[in-house]
């Protein structure tokens, strides 16, 4: 018997977005949410952890890969992503039927899928909104930014992956989701962005599209304010297998929605002339900021 929890949608036509409709254990409902990026998809690859618009960032970095849908909505087996209980952060308030309507990226591609009363990610030009988390990533000129229910994205400069050219990778990358969203706990941003970098560089940077990481040096790590919190950030250079090396970085802060609430920015660049600078990554940082209604909390980093 499945258990309750968010699976991927029966529904789903295959077309958009990958989405997940929660099971009450006895029936659908009709609430549906991106499908956060456990679930592993064929296709072009960029990248971590959570689906935003029409992309799964599952690493966001120059090493990242784009994720696309694989040919069906519908799956084979129970969802492979953990299942919660109804009671558990994450589940639906409510028992909605209805079936849900997808949202509007930033970028005016189709965004995670929503249920009956279930918020869409408010547009802002200029901005990608990560919704759960509470704030608002700038896009740079020339970027892609994708708002999400849970996550939000902005990628730069695709390319064939060197260590796969089946692949696509992208030149520079930034994601941001809730830290629960990505299985991180930690008790503070420290020791949250201390324990991401590493997974950050394997995923961004790892594997075959990248080879392994030889060897890193870290760069940065230190406190800093970002949306009016006190968040830590640390910034490695890593050396590649295969490919040009790169920056990761992980960015840990409280959401200006929630202080209870841990946000992780991940970044990572190319390093090649092709690549953004890694000034474009602090004005990313700088710029930061509360989404349209998620309360208190400025944009800057100091």
């Amino acid at each position: 018997m499945t258990p309750p929890g968010w699976h991927p949608d029966p529904g789903h036509s295959g077309k958009g977005p990958a989405q997940e409709r929660w099971w009450d254990g006895a029936q659908w409902t009709g609430h549906v949410r991106a499908s956060p990026g456990a679930a592993r998809r064929r296709g072009i690859r960029i990248g971590v952890g959570v689906t935003v618009g029409a992309v799964v960032l599952a690493a966001i970095g120059g090493g990242v890969y784009l994720l696309g849908e694989d040919g069906g909505g519908r799956p084979d087996t129970a969802a492979s992503s953990p299942s919660a209980a109804p009671d558990l952060p994450g589940a639906p308030d409510g028992d909605g039927k209805d079936g849900g309507r997808g949202g509007e990226g930033n970028d005016g591609e189709n965004g995670g899928g929503q249920g009956p009363g279930e918020q869409l990610p408010p547009t802002e030009p200029g901005f990608a909104t990560d919704l759960a988390a509470g704030i608002s990533l700038p896009v740079p000129d020339g970027w892609k930014g994708t708002s999400g229910a849970v996550g939000a994205g902005l990628t730069t400069g695709e390319h064939a992956c060197p260590g796969d050219t089946a692949e696509t990778c992208v030149r520079g990358g930034v994601f941001s989701a809730p830290a629960a969203a990505m299985k991180l706990t930690a008790a503070t941003p420290e020791e949250a962005a201390r324990k991401d970098i590493e997974a950050n560089a394997e995923e961004s940077y790892g594997g075959k599209s990248y080879g392994e990481i030889t060897s890193h040096e870290e760069l940065k790590s230190e406190a800093v304010t970002v949306a009016g919190g006190k968040g830590y950030v640390v910034r490695w250079k890593v050396v590649t297998e295969k490919g040009d090396d790169g920056y990761v970085e992980s960015l840990v802060f409280p959401s200006p929605a929630s202080e209870d609430m841990l946000v992780v920015v991940r970044s990572g660049f190319d390093i090649n002339k092709d690549a953004p600078k890694l000034s474009v990554l602090d004005e990313i940082t700088g710029g930061i900021k509360a989404a349209s209604g998620a309360g208190g909390g400025t944009g800057g980093a100091v």
